[in-house]
Formats: structure tokens, C-alpha cells, sequence
């Protein structure tokens, strides 16, 4: 059996994105009927964190617990991985990966995670790097779903982008022109996404009849479904610092009731990977008002992170006897869609 790994948004086709959207929320279905399936009994998973973390450690964590399986934080100065620990990250990550089912890793250095993959016997899973955020790509499409316009399909929905470039900004263009969406990012353009991730992005939209826009006028925000923003100064970004930020976005790109109503549209949906700066990128009032639904979307990380788990131990996982606990048509469609080859 080939092992799969999670490190990439685009790194999976559409339908296997999709097949991970439908099990997440089967899964979810059935815990919120009361039933926990023991899809990851005896499972073991890694996790590798070098920066801080909130939403990811405690979706990943939960997950593991839900389904049945054990979760081990994995911090700097824990396991001998580094100059101080005396072992490289090859021989780690190979252990590693004996000793676990599962890996998933956060670090600033995409390459890393790369190194990860290519020596760990162990499916390895992004839980954000500098260059992506593929587990947050797949809780936003679960979100999207859930939040559908009426009379819409993946493929009508328009999805601005309001800010700077980051892993999110990232995600989601893939995301978008692997479900064949409409990706607008609005923003200065000396901080939109640069050429080499666009033409990459672009052959992946002609292949599914996605649109892909860049601008800074605000004209691209009409007709808008969802609007996506992130901090402007985060994580991995030293650039600049917080002041020089704010000169370079504020006022003209803060997500606010005036904005969304350049949309045109009363029913746009707002969203955040968060945590969320208030009174900077994003209001108040629109973070917390009708039109947002960033909890929503941050507690379908868990849902991403159950469907991704599975999926990548599926192979040894279908042939479990679920549970009678489950009323029988929720089992015949749980264990249905765990049989399936995407």
C-alpha cells in the first residue's frame, strides 16, 4: 500500500477533496446524533509544532480523541529533533513515523515538511507552513458547502479575498480553482500573489473552469458570495512591522459594513482563519454580526481534521464493524463512503 500525505491544497484532485468534504461531514453527522465511530481506535498521531497554535493543535487533538485514537503534542525541546537534541530531521522523522500511524507538522519551513514526508513511513499531514494551509483549505470548502447560497453550485460561488498574501490567501486560490469557484483577491498590488504561484493556480482553474482576479479596485468585491480575510502582519511574516502595515492597508482593504455592501449582496458570508485582529483587518461589528460565520468555520477544522485522518488510514480502517449505536441508515451511508476509491 502507498502511503498518502496531506501537505499541499492542490496536492489532492477535486474529487478527492470533495470525497474528504462528504466523509467530514458524515462524520460529523453522526457525532452530532451522539455517535462517536471508533474510526481511529488504537491510532496514534505525532504532532510536530515549532510555532504556537490554537485552532489546529486543538482540532487535530479532539479529532484523534473523538474517533477513538491518541494525539502526542510534539513541542521544540521535547524529542530530540534539532542542534539540540542531536538528531537530523530525517532520522526523526523516520522514527517518527514507526512509532506513530500519523504525523502532522507546523513549521515555518514548508521544505521541512517535505523532508518529513519523503522519510516517514507514516502519512504526514501541513498543519500550516509558510507556504500553505491545506487542512484550513478543507474546512473552508465544508464551510462553503454548509453556507451554499440557494440555487448554487460550487461552481457559481465568487469568493473575494481582501488583504495581504498569506498561507491562507494561498489555500484558498487553490481551493478555489480546484472546485472550479470565481477567486478575486483584493488588495495593493505590490502585495498580491506573486506570478509564480498565479500561473501555477491557473492551470489548475482552466482545468476545472475556475476565474482567477487580481485587482485593487473595489469594483471585484460585487456580486461577492463569501468574503475571506486574514491578519495583515502574522505568523511567518517579518517584512514589516505593524505600523507599516497598517499604512500600506488601513483604511481601504478593513473588512467593514461599508464593504460588504459593496457587494451587492445582503447574504454575503464573511470569514476569518483567525484569531482576528478587531479594528484592523476586519470590524467588530462584521466579525461578530449576521453575515459572519469565522465560528462556524473554525470549528470545522475538526471536521477537516476527522475526514483527513481517516482518509489517509482508510485502507486499514473500512473494514471496521461500526457500531450499532448508529441508527442503521447513518451506518450503511458512514461505512459506504468509507469504501469508496475517489
Amino acid at each position: 500500500m502507498v502511503k498518502k500525505d496531506f501537505i499541499d491544497t492542490c496536492g489532492f484532485s477535486r474529487d478527492e477533496m470533495q470525497f474528504l468534504a462528504a466523509l467530514g461531514i458524515k462524520i460529523k453527522k453522526a457525532i452530532n446524533h451522539g455517535y462517536y465511530p471508533p474510526l481511529l481506535r488504537g491510532k496514534s498521531l505525532g504532532m510536530i509544532f515549532d510555532q504556537v497554535s490554537t485552532r489546529t493543535r486543538c482540532s487535530a487533538e479532539t479529532a484523534m480523541t473523538e474517533l477513538g485514537g491518541h494525539a502526542l503534542y510534539l513541542a521544540p525541546g521535547q524529542i530530540q529533533l534539532g542542534d539540540n537534541g542531536h538528531e537530523g530531521l530525517a532520522d526523526t522523522s523516520h522514527a517518527l513515523g514507526d512509532l506513530v500511524d500519523i504525523i502532522g507538522v507546523r513549521t515555518a519551513n514548508h521544505d521541512d515538511i517535505v523532508t518529513i514526508a519523503q522519510n516517514s513511513p507514516a502519512p504526514v499531514v501541513n498543519f500550516m507552513s509558510d507556504n500553505d494551509h491545506p487542512t484550513q483549505a478543507l474546512g473552508d470548502l465544508i464551510t462553503i458547502k454548509e453556507f451554499l447560497p440557494q440555487g448554487k453550485k460550487l461552481s457559481d460561488i465568487k469568493l473575494a479575498f481582501v488583504g495581504d498574501t498569506t498561507q491562507i490567501t494561498v489555500s484558498a486560490l487553490f481551493l478555489c480553482a480546484q472546485m472550479g469557484m470565481q477567486f478575486v483577491q483584493y488588495g495593493p498590488k505590490e502585495k498580491q500573489l506573486s506570478p509564480n504561484l498565479l500561473r501555477k493556480a491557473e492551470k489548475i482553474a482552466q482545468q476545472n473552469g475556475a476565474t482567477i482576479t487580481l485587482s485593487d479596485d473595489e469594483k471585484v468585491l460585487e456580486n461577492a458570495d463569501f468574503i475571506y480575510t486574514d491578519v495583515w502582519y502574522g505568523l511567518y511574516d517579518q517584512e514589516l512591522d505593524q505600523t507599516e502595515y497598517m499604512k500600506i492597508f488601513y483604511p481601504k482593504y478593513q473588512v467593514n459594513a461599508e464593504m460588504l455592501a459593496k457587494t451587492h449582496n445582503s447574504a454575503v458570508k464573511f470569514m476569518h482563519c483567525l484569531p482576528a485582529n478587531r479594528g484592523e483587518e476586519v470590524t467588530a461589528s462584521v466579525l461578530d454580526g449576521e453575515n459572519s460565520i469565522v465560528w462556524q468555520q473554525a470549528a470545522n477544522k475538526k471536521t477537516a481534521m476527522r475526514a483527513i485522518f481517516t482518509y489517509l488510514l482508510k485502507d486499514k480502517l473500512a473494514k471496521e464493524d461500526f457500531s450499532n449505536q448508529i441508527d442503521n441508515e447513518l451506518q450503511r451511508d458512514l461505512s459506504d463512503l468509507l469504501l469508496q476509491k475517489p
